[in-house]
C-alpha cells in the first residue's frame, strides 16, 4: 500500500455527490456544527460540496422535512435518523438528579401541551434562574434544562429561530431490534471510520474514545470496541504508521478529480490534524481562538483543495455583497497550469453562488455575489 493512495482515497471516498441534503447526512451519517459564519457555517461549507445546487442556510431552512437530527456524536452536528436510533435512548443514573428530572418532566408536560416551544416561553413559565455552564459564564437555567433534555433524548430540535433552537417533544428511540450495546457501538464506530478514513492508529483510538459524548451510557464498551474495530478493519503499515479503514474499500481504487475546493475547517478530508500533516506535509491550524498576533493562516481559513493535495488556504470576506478571497500557498506560489487556473476559477465562482445565502421558494435563476481574489498576504 502507497501513501499517495491513502492520500488520494481520504480526498476522493467522502466527496460523493451531488445529492439531496437528506441524502448527504445519511452517507456521511454525522455533519459537524459549528456556528461560525467566515464565510458561511461549517456544515453549510461541508454540505455545498455534496449536495447539488446547496446555498448557504439550506441546511436550517429545510431541517424540518429532511428527517435528520441535531445531536451529539463524536462532536455536535447533524446525524442520520439510523445513526441517532442507533444512540438512545442514553439511559444512566449519572445523567440526571432527581431534582432535576422532577423539573423535566413539569417541563415536558409544558412543551407535550405546546407542541412547539421557545425557551424564552419555558423560562417565562417556569422563572428557573441562571446557572454556571460549561465555559464558566452564566446561562438561562431553562436554556440549561433543555439541552439536557435534549442529550437524554425527552425533546428534539423542531427547527431554528434565528439560530436559536425550538424545542418539541420526542418519542422515546426504540432501540434496533436484536442488537446488543456492543453491536450498537461496533455500528457507530463504522460511521465514524466511514466518515473519517483512512486514520492513523492512534486517530482511530482517539476518535473512538469520543463516542462517549454519544453514548455515555456505554463508555466502558468503547477500549474493547477500539480492538474489534482494528481486528476486522483493512489496514496496513507505512513509514512506521498503522492504517485502518473499511476492509469492503480498496484505497488504490480511488482517484480523485480535476477540482479545486475551498474545505470548511471540519470538511471529514481534513478534520483531524493528525492525519493531515501525515498526508500532506505540513500543519493547518483552525486559529478562530487564537490570538491575533499569533495566527499564521487567518481567523477561518480554509484548506485550499486541488486533485489530491490541500496546497494551501484561503480567507474570505464579505462586504457590500462582494466577497474577497485571500490565497495563501504552502510553496509561496499558486500552480501555474492553466488546468489549475480554471479549476480555481471555476471554484470561486461556485462560491459566490453559495454565498447568496438566499432559500428560493420559487424556481428562479440564482442572484450571483461577485468573488475576488485579492493578493495574498501569506505568499
Amino acid at each position: 500500500m502507497r501513501l499517495a493512495a491513502l492520500r488520494g482515497s481520504a480526498v476522493a471516498r467522502t466527496l460523493f455527490g451531488p445529492v439531496s441534503i437528506a441524502e448527504a447526512v445519511d452517507r456521511l451519517g454525522f455533519v459537524q456544527a459549528d456556528p461560525i459564519r467566515a464565510p458561511a457555517r461549517a456544515q453549510d461549507l461541508t454540505l455545498r460540496h455534496r449536495v447539488a445546487d446547496y446555498r448557504a442556510g439550506d441546511l436550517e431552512a429545510q431541517f424540518p422535512a429532511l428527517g435528520i437530527e441535531e445531536d451529539f456524536f463524536v462532536n455536535y452536528g447533524f446525524v442520520s435518523a439510523h445513526v441517532h436510533a442507533l444512540m438512545h435512548p442514553r439511559a444512566g443514573s449519572g445523567l440526571w438528579t432527581s431534582a432535576r428530572r422532577r423539573r423535566a418532566e413539569a417541563v415536558l408536560a409544558f412543551i407535550s401541551e405546546k407542541g412547539e416551544v421557545h425557551p424564552r416561553d419555558v423560562d417565562a413559565h417556569f422563572a428557573h434562574g441562571r446557572v454556571t455552564n460549561y465555559w464558566g459564564g452564566s446561562s438561562s437555567a431553562t436554556t440549561h434544562l433543555l439541552e439536557h433534555m435534549h442529550y437524554t433524548g425527552l425533546v428534539r430540535v423542531a427547527r431554528r429561530e434565528k439560530g436559536i433552537r425550538i424545542y418539541a417533544p420526542r418519542e422515546i428511540a426504540l432501540p434496533p431490534a436484536g442488537l446488543t450495546p456492543a453491536a450498537r457501538v461496533d455500528a457507530l464506530v463504522d460511521v465514524a471510520v466511514r466518515k473519517y478514513a483512512p486514520l492513523p492508529g492512534a486517530t482511530l483510538s482517539w476518535l473512538v474514545n469520543r463516542l462517549r459524548y454519544g453514548v455515555p451510557q456505554w463508555a466502558r464498551l468503547l477500549k474493547a470496541a477500539i480492538a474489534r474495530a482494528k481486528e476486522r478493519l483493512a489496514h496496513a503499515r507505512i513509514d512506521g504508521v498503522s492504517w485502518y479503514w473499511p476492509a469492503d474499500e480498496d484505497p488504490e481504487l480511488f482517484e480523485a478529480d480535476e477540482r479545486v475546493r475551498l474545505l470548511a475547517p471540519f470538511d471529514p478530508i481534513v478534520w483531524d490534524r493528525r492525519r493531515f500533516e501525515l498526508l500532506w506535509g505540513w500543519a493547518y491550524r483552525f486559529e478562530a481562538y487564537t490570538p491575533v498576533a499569533k495566527r499564521k493562516l487567518g481567523y477561518y481559513a480554509l484548506p485550499l483543495l486541488w486533485r489530491d493535495q490541500v496546497i494551501g488556504w484561503g480567507n474570505v470576506t464579505l462586504a457590500r455583497g462582494t466577497a474577497a478571497v485571500a490565497l495563501g500557498y504552502i510553496s509561496g506560489t499558486a500552480p501555474r497550469s492553466r488546468a489549475f487556473k480554471a479549476a480555481l476559477d471555476q471554484e470561486l465562482d461556485g462560491l459566490g453562488r453559495f454565498l447568496t445565502n438566499r432559500v428560493l421558494v420559487t424556481p428562479s435563476p440564482p442572484v450571483p455575489v461577485p468573488v475576488t481574489r485579492n493578493p495574498s498576504p501569506y505568499s
